[in-house]
């Protein structure tokens, strides 16, 4: 059984008050704002690196496009030409994508790269370059060594910015004669 051996100190200390209302309210409002904090951190660090990836293509609009005086379709030797600009960013790389009737051809310029069927234009090296920030290039493809028949429909260009993909930031739908352009 449970004795009580000195009942004097068992109500000794009933005389003492508990812990304020005020003091109470201090510590849980001190609890709340740490696990806010703590919350924070983990949140911050993900919105910033989605942030991040998101904000390389955020400010591109108009700053990689097509000249449309450089961009044409020789019917006689059966090429496109293509000049490409670039405002003031820094690209990694560019993605063309050409379609003709019913085919559609799609690659990556970087610099040094090669691409079968695709060359700087006029000086027809295929040791291809990109272009510098605010800088422009042209390049010639072989529509029949490309395997697209016909003439061109569209073309369109996405930049890679910081390893990001951006979305397509131009676009030609009809395509000049190289002769009506004097090109």
């Amino acid at each position: 059984m449970f004795t009580v051996k000195n009942k004097s100190n068992l109500f000794e200390n009933s005389n003492k008050k508990g812990i304020s209302a005020i003091i109470a309210t201090v510590i849980l409002i001190a609890l709340a704002v740490s696990a806010i904090a703590i919350v924070w951190v983990f949140v911050r660090g993900m919105v910033e690196e989605e942030l991040g990836e998101a904000g390389a293509c955020f400010e591109i609009y108009d700053k990689v496009t097509f000249n449309d005086r450089f961009t044409c379709y020789n019917a006689t030797s059966n090429e496109t030409v293509f000049s490409v600009s670039i405002g003031d960013v820094e690209v990694d790389e560019i993605l063309v994508g050409i379609s003709a009737e019913g085919t559609s051809k799609s690659f990556s310029i970087r610099n040094e790269t090669r691409i079968e069927n695709l060359a700087m234009w006029p000086s027809r090296s295929e040791d291809l370059k990109l272009p510098g920030k605010n800088e422009g290039l042209t390049y010639v493809l072989d529509m029949s060594g490309a395997q697209l028949t016909g003439s061109p429909r569209t073309i369109q260009i996405s930049p890679v910015i910081k390893g990001t993909q951006c979305d397509v930031s131009d676009s030609m739908i009809q395509i000049e004669s190289c002769i009506a352009l004097g090109v």
